[in-house]
């Protein structure tokens, strides 16, 4: 069960250790692997979840998983949430670490939803408008939906620009439903 508060409460810790020691760039690194890892195996995050399996295992198969891909501090730490029985968290933990790493570098996510592929020059023009537009750096994602019509939609920050087909059909739609010429009797 995904718990928000203890997330970013270890998240803000491991960054506030990573920002003394001087190794926030690789402690992201590693939490990206981490999250990564977490994302992509359903049966570690069940294995984490079972209360039944010792901390011993969980501990040893942690450090089989991550030991020699990630830094001597972030193992410590994932050793640490292990022992505390947060395992189970690991996931939102890392996704936790990874956007304060972003707010702090003044990073902004930006998704690119597609009919067809976009080339890159059409990448860089909508990053640019969004980085004008939040005053951040873009990190953005491309992502081509055989299911629209045609159009974009761009999502940052909460916020989103749809420019899809299918919206634009919608709204015509509903303006020639409305019938604003005939006079009322």
């Amino acid at each position: 069960m995904e718990n928000y508060r203890i997330n970013v409460n270890y998240a803000k810790a491991l960054f506030l250790l990573a920002t003394d020691t001087n190794e926030v760039e690789k402690t992201c690194e590693d939490m990206k692997f981490v999250h990564k890892v977490c994302e992509e195996n359903h049966v570690l995050n069940v294995l984490f979840s079972n209360p039944v399996i010792k901390e011993s295992k969980k501990l040893a198969i942690m450090h089989d998983l991550f030991e020699s891909n990630v830094s001597k501090m972030t193992m410590m730490f994932l050793d640490f949430v292990v022992r505390k029985r947060r395992a189970v968290s690991l996931r939102g933990i890392s996704g936790a670490f990874i956007d304060l790493y972003r707010e702090n570098k003044g990073i902004v996510r930006a998704e690119l939803r597609t009919a067809v592929d976009i080339d890159e020059e059409g990448k860089a023009t909508i990053e640019k408008l969004i980085g004008d537009h939040t005053g951040k750096k873009v990190e953005m994602n491309a992502v081509t939906d055989e299911s629209m019509l045609g159009g974009f939609s761009v999502t940052f920050d909460n916020c989103m620009y749809d420019a899809r087909i299918r919206t634009q059909i919608s709204k015509l739609l509903k303006e020639f439903s409305k019938n604003t010429y005939e006079k009322a009797i």
